[in-house]
């Protein structure tokens, strides 16, 4: 009896490292960044330096943007005529328009932040839950 107890918890994590690594064959990276690399064409010549990088997509930033939402919540979205700011724990997705679709720009959150603050204003908050201000002593006086 208890070679085949062993035989069945043995064939139950079998059958769990099969559906993990299908999972990630088909889903690739677990990220907003990973999402965005797997699905749009790198456009390198539209980085901007080395801190953001850059992709486009024939649709339009609406539609590029519903598909990134729809795939990873962001944790704050701002959206204007200028295009689609969304902002998550360590990355922003930048989607603006151009002329034959959108282009998407990844950037980490401490040079986007700086680089977008005129466009999305106090509408991007600075990690979960709290101000761009940051905590510690003193902070909110």
């Amino acid at each position: 009896m208890t070679y085949r107890r062993w035989f069945v918890v043995g064939a139950a994590f079998a059958v769990i490292g099969a559906l993990i690594a299908a999972f990630a064959i088909f889903y690739g990276n677990f990220s907003p960044r990973g999402y965005v690399e797997d699905r749009y064409t790198r456009a390198v010549s539209r980085d901007i330096g080395a801190d953001a990088v850059a992709y486009t997509s024939a649709k339009a930033p609406s539609q590029v943007a519903e598909e990134v939402t729809d795939a990873w919540q962001p944790a704050d979205q701002y959206v204007d005529g200028s295009g689609v700011y969304l902002r998550y724990d360590d990355d922003s997705v930048v989607i603006l328009p151009i002329a034959a679709g959108s282009l998407i720009l990844l950037e980490r959150l401490t040079t986007a932040y700086p680089r977008y603050h005129s466009t999305v204003g106090n509408h991007w908050g600075w990690g979960r839950g709290s101000t761009v201000r940051g905590g510690g002593p003193g902070s909110g006086k």
